[in-house]
């Protein structure tokens, strides 16, 4: 039986070796107006628009429209897309601004890409940003089904733009709950099911609802309330807990230790994902958010006016940053010490 994420087929690691062997290629720069600016290797790239940086992020939806598919339902998933990219766009302060996305089709039915455009649209409405093209390619040789990529645009002053340079020990982490799943391990979560010959229809243990209404739950839309946050409170930090887990924090900052002490507690669709497949808790947290979709890295004095702006999707702090290297779940004994990629 399957176990651990790279069993399942995706290996964190060796992504990371696949990512650097790309990006090592990508020596041309731009010069001047376009330039690239900021910081590298963070949740969205910049370049340099004077005054203004404008960021670029891609992502998509992953194996999650396997899921889609299976429930012949697809007008969430609309919403994924578009979350999985203004979430990571938010996460340099950037504003986000506009959108475009790319689905891949191997047939000619109109009703799947109208539900996706349900979802889209209403991804974009909770974001606030305008989707302002893209792209629908049919190729029946190459899919067995459809795929579902977005790029989002966003943008931010120069002077207060949010790397993570500011993180300093002492700070406090503000976790903010998940949806769910979200978007990322769906290929370790579909591979357990099938293991243990679970379908989408069955119900989830302690939880009650069908596995496919819990695997279909859209990404959470952090914008709108993490902006607020930063106009309303100074923050240092801020990170999208996607796939790789609590590994999103490494990525802020080097030199120091994110030491999680309080965790939000996982919704019953994790437990029984890891009892199910006796996935252990590394496993889990570095591959899952866990319950924890969003972080929010904010001094002392800071982090209760960071609360009060994000008080109705109940954040707390669930940690402080400490000296050290790594993100350090303390009540598990776990250090996590590279990052996503």
């Amino acid at each position: 039986m399957v176990r651990t994420y790279a069993e399942a087929g995706v290996d964190i690691d060796a992504k990371g070796a696949q990512v650097r062997a790309l990006v090592e290629q990508l020596r041309f720069r731009r010069r001047g107006l376009g330039a690239p600016w900021g910081p590298r290797g963070h949740f969205a790239g910049f370049v340099d628009l004077g005054r203004t940086a404008l960021g670029m992020c891609t992502d998509s939806v992953g194996t999650k429209v396997l899921v889609a598919n299976e429930m012949r339902r697809w007008d969430t998933v609309g919403i994924d897309c578009v979350a999985a990219n203004v979430n990571d766009m938010v996460c340099a302060g950037a504003e986000p601004i506009a959108f475009v996305d790319y689905i891949a089709v191997d047939t000619h039915d109109p009703e799947l890409p109208r539900q996706v455009g349900v979802g889209l649209d209403a991804g974009a409405r909770e974001a606030n940003v305008t989707i302002v093209g893209g792209e629908l390619a049919v190729m029946p040789e190459l899919l067995n089904g459809f795929d579902l990529v977005g790029a989002c645009f966003g943008v931010v002053d120069k002077k207060k733009v949010i790397d993570g340079r500011g993180i300093r020990p002492g700070d406090r982490i503000v976790g903010v709950p998940s949806s769910g799943f979200h978007c990322n391990g769906y290929t370790l979560i579909r591979r357990v099911l099938r293991d243990h010959a679970v379908t989408v229809m069955d119900p989830i243990p302690k939880d009650g609802r069908p596995w496919g209404e819990a695997l279909l739950e859209p990404t959470r839309v952090y914008v709108r309330p993490v902006l607020q946050a930063i106009h309303a409170a100074r923050v240092s930090g801020l990170a999208n807990i996607t796939g790789g887990g609590l590994r999103n924090l490494v990525r802020l900052k080097s030199g120091v230790e994110f030491r999680i002490t309080d965790p939000l507690p996982p919704q019953p669709e994790f437990l029984a994902i890891q009892e199910l497949g006796s996935v252990d808790e590394r496993e889990m947290y570095q591959t899952f958010n866990m319950g924890m979709g969003f972080a929010v890295i904010a001094p002392a004095k800071s982090v209760d006016r960071v609360i009060a702006s994000l008080r109705k999707l109940r954040a707390r702090i669930v940690g402080e940053v400490a000296r050290g290297a790594g993100a350090r779940l303390a009540d598990r004994g776990l250090l996590f010490t590279t990052s996503k990629v």
